[in-house]
């Protein structure tokens, strides 16, 4: 096999399984009392343990060669924070469907986003994907009214979609010179940094559940699927992990229904064809 396609291929790999977990990641908006801000803090805080503790034992290097490199990193830390509480959030406001479903969308925004930082020309094939993944959003909202808590999950999972697109850019540029570990490391620091202070804030308890919940959801659903999808981008663009992130609500929603009982509505279900279809054949075309 030429060093491309094994280089593609374990790329792939990598984000195909950092998409079962976060598809996975989704159900514990659910699964947990505590609000989208402590998810947030418990996943970063935990997740960037777990990174730092990998780090010292492998004797991966997490010194950054210059000081715009740090102050990107940290950037990509708060885009990273704004991700995962708008990401929870929705979910929180709606249901496991919609909130994956709105977040699958950010295909969209690296289609327009992409080109524009690396200079990288629009395919005709990325401006269908594109309208039928809003096509499917369309449906996927249940109306225009603000006050409706299903639309407020949509508006939210876009929010959610449009900080991944932004963080995928930034996260590409620094995967060639850094390991992923690190990049990682310091992306979910800063993010914990940002969160933690409203997470303490917040008036919900957490039970000794919530905290071993937590522990998981930032170790192993976190810093590991975090990783996983930091290391893919060097032999993918940001583009094609992106459009990958098109089966991440389908184990999403499998699981929900499997687990807390959770079904879609039929127009839900109808725009979430549509969007995961899209994005999943254009990955299959990028191929």
């Amino acid at each position: 096999m030429h060093k491309y396609e094994r280089n593609h291929t374990l790329g792939l790999a990598q984000i195909h399984f950092a998409v079962l977990l976060a598809g996975c990641a989704g159900l514990f908006a659910k699964l947990l009392t505590v609000s989208a801000a402590q998810l947030t803090a418990g996943r970063t805080v935990f997740g960037s343990m777990a990174l730092l503790a990998f780090a010292l034992i492998t004797g991966k290097s997490l010194r950054l060669a210059t000081r715009k490199d740090a102050a990107a990193l940290a950037l990509s830390g708060v885009i990273l924070a704004l991700h995962w509480f708008s990401f929870f959030h929705s979910i929180q406001v709606s249901t496991v469907a919609i909130g994956l479903l709105s977040f699958s969308t950010f295909p969209l925004f690296t289609t327009f986003l992409e080109p524009l930082v690396f200079g990288e020309r629009i395919r005709r094939e990325d401006m269908v994907t594109a309208f039928v993944v809003t096509l499917g959003l369309a449906l996927v909202t249940p109306s225009l009214d603000f006050s409706n808590h299903l639309t407020q999950g949509v508006l939210w999972g876009i929010v959610s979609a449009l900080a991944y697109a932004v963080l995928a850019l930034l996260s590409r540029q620094y995967t060639a010179r850094y390991p992923s570990a690190c990049v990682s490391f310091y992306q979910q620091a800063v993010a914990a940094l940002c969160i933690v202070p409203f997470a303490l804030h917040a008036q919900n308890p957490i039970s000794g559940t919530d905290w071993l919940y937590l522990i998981v959801l930032g170790v192993v659903f976190t810093a590991l699927g975090q990783g996983l999808v930091v290391a893919s981008l060097k032999h993918l663009n940001a583009q094609t992990t992106s459009v990958v992130f098109g089966l991440e609500p389908v184990y999403g929603i499998a699981l929900a229904w499997l687990l807390i009982g959770e079904t879609p509505a039929l127009r839900t279900a109808l725009g979430g064809v549509l969007i995961c279809g899209a994005v999943v054949l254009a990955s299959f075309r990028r191929r």
